[in-house]
């Protein structure tokens, strides 16, 4: 038996040991994840949103007001869902409640989504501090981005772009503090060589400002085009 095939058959008897649950009502899941349907319905999909940034708007237009005043240093965004009701809960327990069955059921969900933006020659996720590594047990992002990229075919790298300094967390800074916060945060390995086409993962995005960052480094470094993925967008506060 070939390789793929015992992949299958372990499989096969996982579902029979461990049938699927779903992590919101308790009821069957579905189609290998761990969420049945209904709720997997019920998930805010991003289909109306901002081409540049992907901020959720009410009627759909290329660009939203912020991204037409002041493009934001990325070329294009994806995030497949709004952060909001059941999705927050799943995220909730994926970052800071340690259940990774939370990020697995998430990571699923991203690969069925349609992919609006050019296929990139090399993902990265958003890295965290050694010590907030430490701390979480696991980047968040780069659990997400994992089956993700094995999906797409893409490279992924989680050592290229580094965290250089320690930030406080920016959950409740407004949109100028979570820029200040971030300044000079990041950096590339030394030696660093990097294609064409780069996009940059985060589990969710709010004001931009981390993935703002994280593309100025690459775009001083040659980049030609950066896009920013997240899985969820956020409505966005006054200002970047």
């Amino acid at each position: 038996m070939d390789k793929a095939s015992l992949q299958r058959t372990w499989r096969a008897w996982q579902r029979w040991l461990l049938p699927w649950r779903c992590l919101l009502c308790g009821a069957p899941g579905e189609r290998g994840a761990d969420l049945c349907a209904d709720c997997a319905a019920e998930l805010p999909r991003n289909r109306s949103c901002c081409a540049r940034c992907a901020l959720p708007l009410a009627v759909p237009a290329a660009l939203c007001g912020a991204c037409l005043r002041r493009a934001p240093p990325w070329d294009a965004a994806w995030a497949p869902f709004r952060y909001g009701w059941p999705l927050d809960r799943l995220e909730s327990r994926f970052k800071f409640g340690r259940d990774l069955a939370a990020g697995r059921a998430l990571a699923t969900l991203w690969q069925r989504e349609p992919m609006p933006v050019p296929k990139p020659e090399l993902l990265l996720p958003v890295p965290l501090h050694r010590a907030r590594l430490r701390q979480r047990g696991y980047n968040q992002a780069l659990e997400l981005a994992k089956p993700l990229a094995r999906e797409l075919g893409v490279p992924l790298r989680h050592d290229l772009l580094q965290r250089s300094r320690a930030t406080g967390a920016q959950t409740e800074l407004d949109a100028l503090a979570r820029r200040r916060n971030v300044r000079g945060a990041f950096a590339l390995r030394t030696g660093t060589a990097l294609p064409a086409h780069v996009a940059i993962l985060d589990d969710v995005m709010t004001t931009g400002a981390t993935l703002a960052e994280c593309a100025r480094v690459l775009k001083r470094a040659g980049v030609a085009r950066v896009d920013v993925w997240a899985l969820a967008r956020a409505p966005t506060p006054s200002g970047r």
